[in-house]
């Protein structure tokens, strides 16, 4: 080996000298080190996972491939205290496929935003669209870093055209762990599925810069806690006491959709017992159909055992939306809950199944409707929240769904709602149980809207024309004009089901839908 060879093979620092290779591991240790050991330690004593612990959990053991752990900021005074930018991203592995991470390492400059970083994701952003695979960010940011991003320049080289844009050509999933503020807010509200750890807090901006801005002190939980998010603005899609509990609800939604749209979702094995409670659903609804039960019992009966998981549970309460498994394949089921509102659909209600609809046709997994509702929910308050147009809004989605549409009248179907519940020729399949009612209006509301008397005004006329009034409403008289396809004991409803999805398959396209739902927005 020459001299001159040999002096290209080492690093000049004052007395010391290392080797390229020695070199690269001091850099890459450094990368790896994160914020440093003290702040790593504060959030280890807080019971607080670090983004590179995160990404462990989430992605199968030794699949992680890393990708701009060299990446710092660009302002000089920052480089050396900007391990990877404040964003661990990368590649790996769940449950055996592949995907893409992006993970905020608040030890560094609270995982700020810059340019940089910025950049960093959406290299991700564009993989998965051109591999089809799902991204996966494990979000906690203050928001934007101030320094990078002020003046003209800062600003001008944004680039907005294509940053937030959602087609839906594959899944893209948040966890909101702490603060999430800024890229980690829209992140998460751009997700197909956001879990939000509690204690976490989403906003378009900080308590602080809100206190300055407006005079007042705000609560951080109060402007934007994860109660908040899901019982108020039904951005929560789950909720986790710990950042385990989050990650693992994270690998369990993704488990029941597709790597990307032009797919089906896997087939899973169908757990024993499956199918073996169905006679229980008859004791478990009430043939009055003013008393009142918990669906969701009814839906752990006609699932797979184990199989369902339930999205936005704590918002929009009177209608269930949960992912579940039929016969081993996923499925969306919407279902009435008379245990709230008794069942009537309010605004929220109406939000809940519009987004749950784009989830499933934007995803290919058919969509199973079991019905039990009075109405829409009417008066002051539900018109001031645009009720009328959030109901036009579930009826349009409903007809652009490409997916299977299965609907199972279990107990009453009342009025417009009966559109939006998969009647009216919006649903691919539809039975009703033999004890079924539907009709324009629950029959006692009917009498006294059409003849103004009441039992208490009028005993004997007001039972001749209830009477009246409830002619024609049996699920037999549905049927006879082919708005049933079947009339089925309530105990035949999961063979209805694993019928109808069987008819129904799209052997034409594999399984694959139009899509015609992927550019709705996310969050309206």
């Amino acid at each position: 080996m020459t001299t001159e060879a040999v002096k290209t093979d080492v690093v000049d620092i004052g007395e010391a000298k290392l080797t390229r290779e020695q070199e690269h591991e001091k850099k890459r240790a450094a990368a790896l080190a994160m914020g440093g050991a003290r702040k790593l330690e504060d959030r280890a004593a807080k019971g607080e996972l670090n983004a590179r612990e995160r990404i462990a959990l989430l992605l199968d053991p030794g699949t992680f491939r890393e990708s701009g752990l060299f990446v710092t900021s660009a302002v000089p005074a920052d480089r050396d205290k900007t391990p990877a930018d404040g964003k661990i991203t990368g590649t790996g592995e769940v449950d055996g496929r592949r995907a893409s991470v992006v993970a905020y390492d608040f030890t560094v400059k609270g995982s700020s935003s810059s340019p940089i970083s910025n950049k960093k994701m959406a290299h991700f952003k564009e993989l998965v669209v051109k591999t089809g695979q799902p991204l996966v960010y494990l979000s906690e940011s203050t928001g934007v870093r101030m320094p990078d991003a002020m003046g003209g320049t800062g600003m001008g080289s944004a680039n907005g055209k294509t940053r937030f844009l959602r087609q839906r050509e594959s899944p893209w999933v948040s966890a909101a762990f702490g603060y999430c503020f800024g890229s980690a807010a829209w992140h998460t509200v751009a997700a197909d599925f956001a879990v939000f750890r509690k204690g976490s807090v989403l906003a378009v901006s900080s308590p602080g810069l809100v206190s300055r801005a407006t005079g007042q002190q705000v609560d951080a939980q109060e402007l934007g806690g994860w109660k908040v998010h899901a019982e108020v603005t039904g951005y929560a899609d789950a909720v986790a006491d710990t950042d385990q509990e989050a990650i693992e609800l994270v690998r369990r939604f993704l488990s029941y959709l597709p790597s990307h749209n032009g797919e089906t979702p896997p087939l899973a094995p169908i757990p024993q017992g499956s199918g073996e409670r169905a006679e229980e659903i008859k004791s478990i609804v009430p043939e009055s159909r003013t008393q009142t039960y918990d669906v969701r019992k009814v839906v752990d009966i006609v699932a797979d055992t184990g199989s369902v998981f339930p999205i936005k549970a704590r918002y929009g309460k009177s209608l269930v939306t949960s992912l579940a498994r039929i016969g081993g394949q996923s499925v969306g089921i919407i279902a009435n809950n008379p245990m709230f509102k008794g069942g009537a659909l309010d605004g929220a209600a109406c939000d809940k199944a519009t987004s749950f609809l784009v989830l499933c046709d934007s995803y290919n997994i058919p969509v199973v409707m079991l019905v039990d509702q009075p109405g829409f929910l009417i008066g002051l308050e539900a018109e001031r929240s645009k009720v009328a147009g959030k109901i036009i809004n579930w009826m349009n989605a409903l007809s652009l769904v490409t997916v299977p549409k299965i609907a199972v009248t279990m107990r009453k179907n009342y009025g417009q709602a009966l559109i939006n519940m998969g009647g009216g020729g919006t649903a691919d399949a539809t039975a009703g149980w033999w004890s079924s009612e539907v009709s324009f209006m629950d029959p006692t509301s009917a009498v006294s809207v059409v003849h103004g008397i009441t039992p208490e005004s009028d005993p004997e006329m007001y039972e001749l024309r209830l009477a009246e009034m409830n002619k024609g409403t049996t699920a037999y008289d549905v049927a006879q004009v082919f708005g049933f396809e079947q009339v089925i004991d309530p105990s035949e409803t999961r063979e209805f089901i694993l019928g109808a999805l069987k008819d129904h398959y799209r052997a034409r396209s594999n399984g694959v839908g139009e899509h015609l739902l992927r550019t709705w927005p996310t969050s309206f």
